[in-house]
């Protein structure tokens, strides 16, 4: 995928996947890249900056198959940054389609 592309899509993502449910760093990486490749590395300077900016807030969780985790939940503002970002998607993708549709 364009790299270009790719980082225009990733903050949404991680939005709309801790919108389903709360959850730990190496689980959004999984989550996320199913369908779009991203690093930790990428993925903890989104988390850094939505922690800074109170779109989500932490909380430690015992685990079953190994050490404690740090789970992250989107706050009421993070809820509502993504639906924002959400309808400004939809609006980009319905222009572009209908831009590059050849006519």
């Amino acid at each position: 995928m364009n790299t270009q592309f790719k980082k225009g899509v990733l903050e949404i993502a991680v939005l709309h996947v801790l919108k389903l449910n709360d959850s730990y760093g190496y689980e959004l990486v999984s989550n996320i890249s199913k369908k779009i490749e991203i690093t930790e590395g990428t993925l903890y300077t989104i988390l850094k900056r939505f922690r800074d900016d109170k779109l989500v807030e932490t909380y430690l969780k015992e685990s079953t198959d190994g050490p404690t985790r740090k789970y992250y939940k989107l706050t009421k503002i993070g809820k509502e940054a993504y639906k924002h970002q959400y309808m400004e998607w939809k609006y980009f993708v319905h222009e572009m389609n209908d831009f590059l549709e050849i006519k």
